[in-house]
Order: C-alpha cells, then structure tokens, then sequence
C-alpha cells in the first residue's frame, strides 16, 4: 500500500510518500482500509518538529479518517467486516478521565495514522458510523470535534441561554459553532476576514467579531453583549491573549484552554478576572471513545455537516497541507483514500 509518513519533520516537505505492507491486525485489533482523511493543525506542528520530541520518521501521518473494517482479529465489539467506522485519535482512552498515559497510542503521532491505504486499530476503540452519515462528515469528527464535544458539553455544560465564545474560524471554532447551536446556545465568532464572518453567519452565529477592525476584541464582545460577556469559551487562542480572553468572559464563565498555537505572554499575566467573575479554567486534551460515540449520535441526529473547504486526493496530501498552512480556509480539509 501507499502511506504518506513524517520524514524528518523538518518542514512540511518531509512528508515522505512510502510503499508499505498492508499491515496485519493483532489479537484485539481490526484492519480498515481508508476511505479518506482530514488534516488538523498540529498536523503542521508535528511536520515541522514543534509537536515535543522528534517522533518516528517511519510513522504514518494523521490523526483523523474513516474507513471499512476488512478484518477483525478477536473480540468484535459488535462490529463485523464491512462497516464504516472512525476512532479517537488517542486509541487507549476509551472511556473515563484523561490520563498522560493515552499519550502512547496517538495516531499520527506514536502509532500509525490515517494517511495509508489501510490502518489496524484497537476493535475496542471503533465507533461505528451510522448509515446515511456522509464520508465527508464522518472523517472530521475524531480530533477537532470530540475535543469540542469534551469542551461545550462534558466539561462546560453547554445549553440553552448559553453565549459560546469561539475565536478564529478553523475546524475546531466552526465545530465549536454548529455544536453549539445544536445544543441551543448563541454563538460569538472572531475573525480577521469580514467574508469568514460572513460565512459563519450562514451557518448560525449570531454574534460576529472583526479583531483586525476591532483589536479589543474583548471589548466588542461585552458592547454587544451589554456588558455580559461569554458564558463559555472555546479558547483556541492561548495564552498570548489569556487577559482579553478573561475580559470577554461572563460571570461564571467555563473557560476550556484548547489552544496555546499563539504563543506565551513574555510576563506573567493580569489573573485577577478569574477570580472576581469566579471563572473556570480548563486545560483540555482531546477526548475518549465514549465522548465521541456521543458526538457521532448528536451529529447523526441533527444533521450537522462540518465545512469541507477544499479535497484532495491522496497523491496530493503535500499540496493538502500547504493549503492548511495558508490558513484560508474555513472549517475542514480532506484527503481521499
């Protein structure tokens, strides 16, 4: 088979396009022959060698796909060849609190993805896709939406009365958006690109932030708001922007710390707000197979169907994650099988 694996992660151009062996399931495991895969941005930090320490030059690329269980070695776990399933990305976390431990089985990452013909996974860690759910949807679903699932819902409670503050319009921020709404809150989005704004508001938020026009972005949002804020924060942002991110929250606020890509603040920054709206704040890592077995029937009851920007075929995944790296787009990116 054909794989795309991380090279020496020294930019984007060391993904290294590969001839392998189809891989053989172990007692406990599946194989699945790949049907397509989305790229997320760690995707770029693992490439470049900014994802911790140097991973296997020889590993498989990707953390998020779909595919067809061909054959299944041991217990089935009520699947059977022929079905289309996904799995979270940390394959060991199937159900109850995180621990660093899950860490050893990441796909992409410390066992091989889903950037290969095929892959052999866990049994125990698939989640079936229900008939009728699209390719397309079902393969952003693992990475970005089981770690905004885990955000708004397990974590945050999100519901009704609910103003969800999202940042930026990449995958996570758009999932952050139509889970939301799902769920019967307001959405607050942040953008450079007044036509992003614009494209979410096609998809349901109701409150739009151009932080180019506006750099007290946190400010717009309590003008809007009459000075209330956000009741949860889907912070895609980090701590560069940790004190605006406080200003914009509402009393009470849930605060999930997902994203950490912009940076550190270069001295230690003004905390106090935490304290006096009596704040939540949350590191956040992904999610299990339970919360995202939950995700998958919200997403098949609702209807939901995450933005796919742009596709591309399998020999073109370089080309894929260039266009990840321009960061034009909105929502997903995919690769066919």
């Amino acid at each position: 088979m054909k794989a795309w694996t991380l090279g020496p992660q020294d930019g984007l151009k060391s993904l290294r396009l590969v001839e392998k062996p189809i891989p053989e399931p172990v007692m406990g495991e599946a194989l699945i022959r790949v049907e397509a895969a989305c790229l997320n941005h760690r995707d770029l930090l693992i490439l470049r060698g900014q994802y911790g320490a140097r991973k296997r030059e020889d590993c498989v690329a990707l953390s998020d796909g779909v595919g067809v269980i061909e054959k299944i070695e041991g217990a089935s776990h009520g699947l059977s060849p022929g079905q289309r399933v996904i799995a979270p990305h940390f394959v060991q976390w199937t159900d109850g609190p995180y621990s660093p431990s899950i860490f050893a089985q990441d796909l992409g990452v410390t066992r091989d993805g889903w950037l290969a013909g095929h892959i052999c996974l866990p049994t125990k860690s698939l989640v079936p896709v229900p008939d009728g759910m699209p390719v397309e949807t079902a393969a952003t679903l693992a990475a970005a939406g089981t770690t905004v699932w885990h955000a708004i819902s397990v974590f945050a409670k999100t519901g009704p009365g609910d103003l969800v503050l999202a940042p930026g319009t990449g995958g996570v921020s758009i999932f952050a958006l139509q889970l939301a709404k799902a769920l019967g809150a307001s959405v607050a989005i942040t953008s450079s690109s007044d036509e992003k704004l614009e494209r979410c508001r096609a998809l349901g938020a109701d409150l739009c932030i151009n932080y180019a026009k506006r750099p007290d972005w946190a400010a717009a949002l309590l003008e809007a708001t009459g000075g209330r804020g956000a009741d949860v924060i889907v912070d895609t942002i980090g701590l560069s922007q940790i004190e605006q991110t406080l200003a914009a929250a509402a009393p009470n606020a849930r605060i999930a710390l997902i994203g950490g890509l912009a940076g550190t603040l270069g001295h230690a920054p003004n905390m106090s707000g935490l304290i006096g709206k009596n704040i939540t704040l949350k590191g956040l890592t992904s999610g299990s197979r339970a919360m995202l077995a939950d995700l998958v029937a919200l997403v098949a009851r609702t209807g939901i169907r995450p933005p796919i920007e742009a596709r591309f075929d399998f020999d073109s995944a370089p080309e894929a994650l260039a266009a990840l790296d321009q960061a034009r787009h909105i929502g997903k990116i995919m690769i066919s099988a």
